[in-house]
């Protein structure tokens, strides 16, 4: 679970003492400079996140004389072609299976968007354009972000069985090497999740910033295209015990570290939309043409890219430092509380997706 990124070390300035002996600090956030138009807010807001730093070997007897050899060498090439074509069956049938899947998910997408549209079409939401016209803007997704869901909808799947995995071993008398893996896997997990979405951001970071590849519970707690790093501690600190004190106090100030940068991204934030405002209703009165006003909007909207990935830095460094505070145990307890929690959230959709269809 240890990981090669920068150890966070909460500024002395802030009033946080350091939990992790001073030994170094979060790392650098990517994109100085966000906002050129707020020059004063954007470097306190940088200045804040640069301070939070995989042969079985059988033994068998051989042969008592040459002739013996001689004899088993056919059977050898058939045992070893057998075992081929088992692999490579294994393999196909794998193969098979994530294609299917990969289609199943597909269909599960649409069987949602035919619902999302019966539902708006009752509510007689279609104002502005034709059903024929709302459709159309529908079947025309971006590639990149369809593949982003299938991806995500594998993410999902792949966390459950870790859940699983990693419960069942907690239940049993797993060793501590054996649990460490298990626990570095699942780091690595969400970390993958953080890569996608940066991809998938540089594409269309509204669609991130939205949630709408997460359900509607999820969305709710949404904060900057993701969790709030702050109140992932809150969810998690129950469940770690027993904890020393040491620990404890690490953890509350990590939680209070966390409160701070989300705070200032949350006001850089708050000022890029304003200026977001501001550059599209320059004169909104005029006749005309309206390139010029979108054109600035969309170079500003890169700022908003590094937001979201800004966001992210500081939920993987949160959950890296939780790491380095915690024993390997604790630390597979953490891992199994937070994707239990987000089993509940998509749970919860979907029942309240349910009650709300019986209810119609």
């Amino acid at each position: 679970m240890n990981s090669t990124s920068t150890q966070f070390v909460p500024s002395r300035r802030m009033g946080i003492y350091d939990p992790i002996h001073q030994i170094s600090m979060w790392g650098d956030f990517k994109g100085n400079n966000i906002l050129d138009e707020s020059p004063s807010l954007i470097l306190e807001v940088e200045a804040k996140l640069d301070n939070l730093s995989e042969d079985t070997s059988h033994g068998t007897v051989g042969p008592s004389n040459k002739y013996d050899q001689e004899a088993n060498k056919p059977a050898d090439k058939v045992t070893r072609r057998l075992a081929q074509n088992r692999e490579a069956a294994r393999k196909s049938r794998l193969r098979k299976k994530a294609y299917v899947q990969q289609l199943e998910n597909s269909k599960l997408r649409l069987i949602q968007l035919e619902q999302e549209l019966d539902r708006v079409r009752k509510q007689g939401l279609y104002v502005g354009g034709s059903l024929d016209n709302q459709i159309g803007n529908v079947g025309s997704i971006n590639p990149a972000i369809a593949a982003f869901e299938i991806e995500y909808g594998h993410w999902v799947e792949e966390q459950n069985r870790q859940i699983s995995e990693l419960r069942n071993s907690l239940n049993s008398d797993i060793g501590e090497l054996d649990l460490r893996v298990l626990v570095d896997n699942g780091m690595r997990h969400y970390f993958d999740l953080f890569a996608m979405k940066a991809a998938a951001a540089k594409i269309d970071v509204f669609y991130i910033m939205s949630g709408m590849w997460k359900t509607s519970a999820e969305r709710f707690f949404f904060w900057i295209g993701g969790f709030r790093p702050s109140e992932l501690v809150k969810v998690l600190l129950p469940h770690l015990e027993p904890l020393l004190e040491q620990q404890r106090v690490d953890i509350c100030n990590l939680a209070q570290s966390c409160q701070q940068m989300e705070d200032a991204l949350s006001q850089g934030m708050e000022k890029l939309h304003q200026i977001l405002a501001g550059s599209i209703a320059v004169d909104l009165l005029r006749e005309g043409n309206c390139l010029p006003q979108i054109g600035a909007a969309v170079d500003k909207l890169e700022a908003l890219v590094r937001f979201v990935g800004q966001a992210d830095h500081l939920r993987q460094e949160t959950l890296q430092q939780i790491s380095r505070i915690l024993n390997t145990r604790q630390a597979a307890y953490g891992l199994l509380a937070l994707g239990e929690y987000l089993q509940r959230l998509r749970t919860l959709s979907s029942v309240w997706s349910s009650h709300a269809r019986e209810s119609a």
